[in-house]
């Protein structure tokens, strides 16, 4: 991690400054605000700003938010003013860390505010062979595509490759392309010019630039529009970029990683993609299963994350009851680690006898886990369907029979490959060359992102 300490380092702030050190953050300094957001602009980057509560917070804040420069800020100062401390807070600091330091509080505050530390939590063979291909190829320079669903941890992997490839040393800068407005994305990624709009009251570097000598993430890269897909080709083939405004290109040294939880090859036939940056993307491509297709995952993760929640909220840690594994262990988790980590942080509030029992877990909506396998039932239901179905085949050919009985079997297991190839006899492997038989003369196929039973 980056950190950026802003202020005068005497006493107790340099104290502080070796404690974050030690806990593993990379650590440079400026005394002043100004220097503070003059190094941002110039591409020195930061994922966190330390910054002694005598100076301008406020100021700091909305200098950087006025040229988009998003640095969450954690105050500091000597002595526990809760008056200043919650004026720091009020001025728009994540949070306070009194001094004289304490190690402890650092590293929280600094693992709370910039959580970059994900360490890869893997058990189920399925992800095991993702993680193998990608210790494979992260030493190269090659571009890797990561797809999909939401919430499987694509940039986790994406840090993994990161840190097990030469440029470990390097900046890891990830830029999510759905969640910047398209007229504020080229700036984001390519930097701008003193005056090349209405705002730009100075050089702004890119994350291009940041990112130069490390690795670039594209994340959620199909939302970009086609217009700003041109001139990311051109930066990814040429290696070098132009500044918004600027008069001449700037060479860059990057990896390109990109994320994506859509089909771009359906992106590239609907148009919306251009079909040379996907073959420039996609060198080779790491596809994350489901959480509900690495079941020897979820355990190991549950547990993580108890671990994680009981010491961020300082309760004990508490194991899970048996009928609570059995549960987390039915359930299809439609979105994936991200849900997984989420229910396992409310029931570790939730919690207060000796174990995590099932009704501490609960949905987003309040609702407990249910007892019964979701996937079990869309199964029965589905066989249920096919077999009446089956009843009204007299008078087609065997062709069309077999076809109407796949396609109406799938859409009963909401998309679900696997479970469709159970209840019809038949191998994956068989029903997707059918599949593609299929959808290659024209005819619909249920996609398999239909619903939370869904197969990757």
């Amino acid at each position: 991690m980056r950190l950026l300490v802003v202020g005068k380092l005497n006493g107790q702030l340099s104290t502080a400054v070796k404690m974050a050190m030690s806990a593993g953050a990379k650590v440079s300094h400026v005394e002043t605000i100004a220097a503070a957001t003059h190094a941002l602009r110039a591409g020195q980057g930061a994922d966190l700003m330390m910054v002694d509560y005598e100076l301008d917070i406020a100021m700091l804040i909305a200098t950087n938010e006025a040229e988009r420069i998003r640095v969450p800020v954690v105050a500091c100062g000597v002595g526990a003013d809760a008056a200043r401390a919650a004026a720091a807070i009020k001025a728009g600091a994540k949070e306070f860390i009194p001094l004289p330091p304490d190690a402890e509080l650092i590293a929280a505050v600094l693992a709370a505010v910039a959580d970059d530390n994900r360490p890869m939590v893997v058990r189920d063979p399925s992800m095991q062979a993702v993680i193998a291909m990608a210790d494979q190829i992260a030493p190269s320079d090659a571009s890797i595509l990561i797809t999909g669903e939401s919430g499987v941890g694509k940039e986790v992997i994406a840090r993994h490759v990161h840190q097990k490839s030469r440029r470990a040393a390097r900046p890891f800068i990830s830029v999510n392309c759905a969640a910047i407005p398209e007229n504020l994305l080229e700036s984001e990624l390519f930097g701008h010019e003193k005056g090349a709009f209405t705002g730009a009251v100075a050089r702004r570097i890119g994350k291009f630039e940041e990112a130069n000598g490390g690795t670039l993430l594209l994340d959620e890269i199909s939302e970009m529009d086609a217009r700003l897909q041109a001139k990311l080709l051109r930066a990814i083939q040429e290696r070098e970029i132009d500044r918004v405004g600027g008069m001449k290109p700037v060479k860059v040294d990057i990896r390109i990683l990109a994320t994506s939880n859509r089909d771009l090859a359906q992106a590239v036939r609907d148009g919306v993609f251009r079909e040379d940056l996907l073959y420039r993307l996609n060198v080779v491509n790491l596809r994350i299963p489901s959480l509900r297709d690495r079941p020897g995952d979820v355990l190991a993760l549950a547990e993580f994350f108890i671990k994680k929640y009981a010491r961020a909220n300082g309760m004990p840690e508490r194991p899970l009851s048996a009928e609570a594994k059995r549960r987390l262990a039915v359930h299809r988790w439609p979105g994936n680690v991200r849900e997984l980590e989420n229910a396992m942080h409310r029931a570790v509030l939730m919690a207060s006898g000796p174990e995590i029992e099932e009704d501490a877990i609960r949905l987003p909506d309040g609702q407990p886990l249910s007892s019964v396998d979701p996937g079990a039932r869309a199964a029965q239901v589905a066989s249920l369907a096919a077999e009446t179905a089956s009843r009204s085949y007299v008078g087609q050919t065997v062709a069309a029979v077999e076809q109407q009985l796949i396609i109406d079997t799938l859409e009963h297991c909401l998309g679900n490959r696997t479970h469709a190839a159970n209840i019809l006899g038949i191998s994956i492997r068989t029903l997707r060359n059918k599949l593609k038989e299929y959808t290659d003369a024209g005819i619909a196929v249920p996609p398999p992102q239909m619903g939370a039973a869904s197969a990757a």
